[in-house]
């Protein structure tokens, strides 16, 4: 079933995905690079190639709210620019990020052009507002412990690469990023993960995360 975890250019015809690419300029950016501001006025939008980027925006008591991650294939601040309305969040890359900017004519133009690419685009938009449903809903219904528990899966899910010890998060996101995705302070965030490894649940290196025992981190947060 498609969810907002399948990216834009996977959805869209080999000739959508095509005009789509040379609808724009290849750039690359470096790792922790500000790439969209909230509140900015919108001119461009972004079609990540390569490398993955945060979603941020303020919380109450001056946190970082990390709403989403992006990675290869997703498209980046087309609600602003289809609008024509200022940036709803932040983007920053989290590795190096090769990436095409298309300007707001253009891949207006490019959606005028290809009805099935605004249909997906929809379907992208769709999902995105269901996926912060589910969150929000977690946010209210779960532990601090429930939802660090079942980020980390997820991470190991959609993000991860087998390694000898179990499974290595290849995004990474430091302990305030991952505080900022389950709505924790970061202290909280650093004592619960301190007690996964304590009982071998998880490693942690610098911005490098091991899931070791997927099953424990299952049974604390109550999905199968």
């Amino acid at each position: 079933m498609t969810d907002d975890r399948v990216p834009y250019l996977a959805r869209l015809p080999v000739a959508a995905s095509a005009a789509l690419i040379s609808a724009g300029s290849e750039l690359r950016y470096p790792a922790r690079t500000v790439l969209l501001m909230k509140g900015e006025p919108s001119s461009h939008v972004l079609l990540v190639l390569e490398g993955w980027l945060k979603v941020t925006d303020g919380a109450p008591g001056g946190h970082e709210a990390l709403l989403a991650l992006r990675g290869p294939g997703d498209i980046i601040g087309e609600s602003a620019a289809l609008e024509d309305t200022t940036r709803s969040a932040s983007v920053t890359t989290l590795e190096p990020v090769r990436a095409v900017v298309i300007s707001s004519d253009r891949f207006k133009a490019f959606l005028d052009a290809h009805p099935i690419a605004a249909r997906q685009l929809m379907a992208v938009l769709t999902d995105r507002m269901r996926a912060g449903d589910r969150k929000r809903l977690e946010l209210a219904a779960c532990s601090v412990k429930e939802r660090l528990a079942r980020l980390l899966l997820e991470l190991a899910q959609y993000h991860g690469a087998p390694v000898p010890e179990g499974v290595l998060v290849r995004v990474p996101l430091t302990q305030q990023e991952l505080a900022g995705a389950v709505g924790a302070s970061r202290e909280s965030v650093t004592r619960l993960l301190g007690e996964l490894r304590e009982r071998g649940y998880v490693t942690t290196h610098r911005q490098a995360l091991v899931v070791v025992r997927p099953e424990m981190l299952r049974r604390i947060g109550g999905s199968a």
